[in-house]
């Protein structure tokens, strides 16, 4: 993170993979972008399975 901030970029995750349904994990100091940003991942996630 302190690169994404210092690089000003995008930078997604942490992923999970390998569960049977879509989990994502947010760090406590997430900010809004990064919840919206897991919140699009993980609905992406979801969307593949069905």
């Amino acid at each position: 993170k302190a690169v994404q901030r210092s690089a000003d970029c995008v930078s997604l995750g942490p992923m999970l993979q390998g569960l049977r349904k879509p989990v994502n994990d947010l760090p406590r100091g997430a900010q809004v972008d990064d919840i919206v940003y897991t919140i699009a991942l993980t609905a992406i996630q979801a969307d593949t399975l069905s």
